[in-house]
């Protein structure tokens, strides 16, 4: 059998994908010729217009719904509204920083909402119909913190060892089912939200933009360089090839060596 990772006539569901890594996701999907469906909680002109330009580039369809992640019924009309999900890429996620004795309790279970829960709200209303169909993918965007762990981020370290966990169950009870479920672990990525944070760090500690990349963001992932959203939205479609079709249950880890440690 000819390997292959032509995608055409799938339909791949993003959760958090109207930018950064989920949109990144989105495009290397598109470009092998999956249909798209990107989400965010906003719905907006310009979320649209993202999507109808999408479409315009990449010569698939592509469509954007409006959805909560961080609300249980919204998670699952997101995956039924799509009306028919092959690929289900969980991306969507936020972050908090704080000492667990000051972690804010409304942040925490924002954070295991998000980054956790709606993994399994999304699955379970995905897997029955890719099971009809015949062939499912499911990626979880977990972290290099879903294998390591980083003080002051509890929430963010928490949901994203569960993800690992969800990804593995998950694999299990596909596994005599034409379908595979695997977990991407990207270390730091250069997004427009990291991307905004840089200037403000320079400012906080004397540092030049190299010096804050190098010393302040990098400074445990040993490549020294930033991974790129399209190397992790091209890690997730080498999941859906034909290549990877015995490739479930485990983590991939997009991260510079940084889990070497």
């Amino acid at each position: 059998m000819a390997i292959t990772t032509d995608l055409s006539g799938k339909t791949a569901v993003i959760t958090g994908s109207n930018s950064g890594i989920g949109l990144g996701i989105a495009k290397e999907m598109g470009k092998a010729g999956a249909n798209l469906v990107l989400n965010s909680f906003t719905d907006t002109e310009e979320d649209h217009a993202l999507a109808a330009e999408l479409a315009r580039s990449l010569g698939v369809d592509v469509r954007y719904i409006q959805a909560d992640m961080s609300k249980a019924d919204d998670c699952r009309r997101l995956v039924v509204a799509a009306g028919g999900c092959d690929i289900l890429v969980n991306n969507a996620g936020i972050q908090h920083v704080a000492a667990i004795q000051d972690f804010p309790v409304d942040k925490w279970n924002a954070i295991i909402a998000i980054n956790l829960s709606s993994a399994f709200h999304t699955t379970a209303a995905a897997v029955t119909g890719m099971r009809e169909r015949g062939w499912g993918r499911i990626i979880n965007i977990a972290s290099a913190h879903g294998l390591t762990a980083s003080p002051y981020k509890s929430a963010y370290v928490a949901a994203k060892h569960g993800i690992v966990g969800l990804t593995k169950t998950v694999a299990l009870e596909t596994a005599t089912d034409p379908i595979t479920a695997n977990a991407i672990c990207p270390g730091y990525v250069l997004t427009p939200i990291v991307e905004k944070q840089i200037p403000d760090t320079m400012k906080e500690y004397n540092m030049t933009r190299e010096e804050v990349i190098q010393n302040v963001m990098l400074t445990r992932q040993p490549s020294k360089e930033f991974a790129t959203t399209e190397q992790v939205g091209g890690t997730a479609v080498f999941l859906c090839s034909d290549a990877a079709t015995q490739i479930t249950g485990t983590t991939i880890s997009v991260d510079g060596g940084w889990t070497a440690l």
